[in-house]
Order: C-alpha cells, then structure tokens, then sequence
C-alpha cells in the first residue's frame, strides 16, 4: 500500500506507525517490534496483556501527537479497533484495511466498528455487502496475494535441478504457519503425514517454506526427519518451491489463498489451544474455515479440524490427490474459479486501495464518526 500510494499521489508522502520489514523498506520507522503485536488465542495473548495496553497507549499518543492526513491500521483487529475506538471523533480520517471476518462468528459486532471506524477496505468480493447493511462504507479492493504470485510465479524445474529433485520425484510441500505457537502445534503432525507418505512413496520429498520468524524453530523440528527435506527461505525460492511442489499440506490461513492462486492442489489442518478452540466452536456460523472454502461456498480443498487434525486422515487425503489426476484437475478447477472471485488478473488490490484511501482523505470522510463520537 506505501508504495501504491507513492505511485499514485505525487506530491510528497510522509509515513509512521508500526510495521514490519517491508514497511521498514519503504521508509517508515516503527515505533516498535510488529512481533509484539503477533499474538493469536487467547491462552496465548494472556500472558502479554500488559505490552499490548502499553504498546496500545504509545500508539494512540503518537497518532495524536502527529495528526496524520488517515490512520490506517491493517488487520490485528484487536489491537486496531481499541486504538480507533481512542481516536473516534478526533477529526482524522480511520480506515481499516483487512474487514474483520465478524461474518464468521459474530455478525452483531459490525455495528460496534460503525463507530469506531470511518471506512473498511475489503480483500473478499462478498464483505461490502455484508457490511453496508451495517451502515458501514466498505469497498473490495482484492488480496494482496495476488500480487505476491504475480510478481514471484516461481521456477519448478530450476529449483528441483538445483536440489537434485528429480523431475519425476512427488514433491509434498508443508506449510505449518508464521507463528512458534502454530508451528510447535502443527509440525509434529505434518511431519507424520510425511512419514506415512514417504512409506509408500519412497522418492517422496519434503519441502517447508517457511519465513524468519519461525525458520529456527522448524529447522530444529525437522533436523532428525529421515525424509529428504528442504527448509526454503525468502520470497523468491518461495515462489520456486511452490512452483516445485506436486501438492500441499497447509496451515488454514492466508497461504490457502496463495496456493489456490498458484492452482496447487491442497489439503487445509488446523489445530489451536483447546480453550480457544472452544470459544471459537461455541461462536462459529458458516460451515467452513479454509478460505478457498468459505470463497466457493463448498469444500474445494479438505479440512481436518482440532481432533480431526490427524496424520492418517490427512495423509490418505493427499495420498488421493497424488494418486489421482482426475482429483487434482477438478480441484485446479474449483480454485481457478476462487482466484477469480479475489480479482486475479484485474487492477493491483495495492493500487485499488490506495485509490479508496485518496479519496477519503480527499472527502474528508470523518464526519459519519465525529457525529456519532458521543452516542
């Protein structure tokens, strides 16, 4: 988004806030760590209740402090409503980017975001809908995946030769999360479901794209693997491991939407603390978790759940799409369609949402919010 809106607006821009490596690169100084923000469940976010408040109430300072054009919090709903929820009514433009899925689980709470937040900016086609009927301006402007597969389509025949992969060998790739707390869950499992594979597919290897902040934890988890496994770190040898991989073994998450992109056939496990696992049961409306899933409104790609996330029904899920090219066509099919419902091949999902934040500046949409500040 900070280089979209460089691109569009040609006066001079200035940015500050919190974020991470990449913002970093594009000239913004955080004024802390985003990892102490990276927290998710409850039974994990607990311990560090004190940070947030504090992190939260040197954010709102600084916001204050600066009196920014926009604020502009991205996703981390829990830390971003209660900074909007501070500033409501103090005449800066807040628009969130990433609508919170309350259409999952708890649809009344988009009422409360109405005044909190002046305008949401949308990465699924059907959320504007869902969210207009709450007096909330919304508007889809596409998955920032999409530019990352655009950019980064990957090189399979290149990155096979250069780990001496051979071209016929099945290739499983694992993609157990971002966060120690869904890696140290997860691994153990995919690295079972691998076991069961290699068994009965002994050229079967293994590979993990993984990102920094956990690329230690798994290179430890899987040092004593007796499958051919490769760790793969960076964006670039990302991409060319995908493009390499025959089929996936996923954390549910964003990188569902990645592999849907890239039409690789997919099987979606999960697995969270218990008591969060609970909560989340007890509030969850729609029948599906995997975003391809919940996006076609069938179960494109298997999910296997909390005490469903098990080696064998998982390995005998992929084993299906390995044996099978029928099932790998029709799921290529199905996610095809998906890519298409997230705006694959329109305008940049960046540009699009640098355009809706120009023009509510420009608007000077703070009046919805200032009006209902004291309500």
């Amino acid at each position: 988004m900070i280089a979209a809106l460089r691109q569009r607006h040609h006066g001079e821009l200035k940015f500050s806030g919190v974020g991470g490596v990449q913002m970093a690169g594009e000239g913004m100084d955080s004024l802390f760590p985003i990892a102490d923000l990276s927290v998710m469940g409850l039974a994990e976010i607990l311990p560090r209740v004190p940070l947030l408040l504090r992190r939260l109430r040197e954010t709102c300072l600084h916001v204050k402090t600066v009196r920014p054009s926009a604020l502009i919090t991205i996703d981390a709903p829990g830390f971003s409503f209660r900074l909007a929820k501070r500033l409501a009514g103090d005449g800066i433009p807040l628009i969130h980017y990433v609508a919170p899925q309350v259409w999952a689980w708890r649809p009344g709470r988009a009422r409360h975001l109405a005044g909190r937040i002046d305008h949401l900016l949308a990465l699924l086609p059907f959320e504007p809908d869902f969210f207009r009927d709450y007096d909330l301006p919304c508007d889809f402007v596409g998955h920032p995946v999409i530019e990352g597969v655009a950019e980064a389509p990957g090189n399979g025949p290149e990155f096979r030769r250069g780990l001496a992969i051979p071209s016929a060998a099945p290739v499983l790739a694992l993609l157990p999360g971002s966060r120690v707390g869904e890696v140290s869950r997860l691994l153990p499992v995919f690295g079972q479901v691998a076991a069961l594979l290699h068994a009965q597919r002994p050229g079967l290897q293994v590979v993990i794209p993984t990102v920094e902040q956990v690329a230690g934890v798994v290179a430890a988890a899987i040092a004593d693997w007796p499958i051919p496994t490769h760790l793969v770190e960076g964006t670039a040898r990302r991409a060319d491991a995908f493009a390499a991989a025959d089929v996936a073994l996923a954390a549910s998450g964003t990188v569902s939407l990645e592999l849907a992109l890239r039409g690789i056939p997919t099987v979606v496990a999960y697995r969270t603390n218990p008591f969060t696992a609970a909560l989340v049961r007890r509030m969850l409306i729609i029948p599906h978790v995997a975003l391809p899933n919940i996006l076609a409104k069938k179960a494109v790609v298997p999910e296997f759940l909390q005490q469903d996330c098990r080696a064998e029904p998982i390995a005998a899920a992929l084993a299906k799409l390995l044996d099978d090219p029928d099932e790998r066509s029709r799921q290529r099919e199905a996610l095809a369609d998906v890519a298409e419902m997230l705006g694959q091949g329109g305008t940049l999902p960046s540009l699009r949402a640098a355009d809706a934040v120009l023009q509510i500046i420009a608007d000077g949409s703070v009046g919805r919010i200032e009006d209902n500040a004291g309500k």
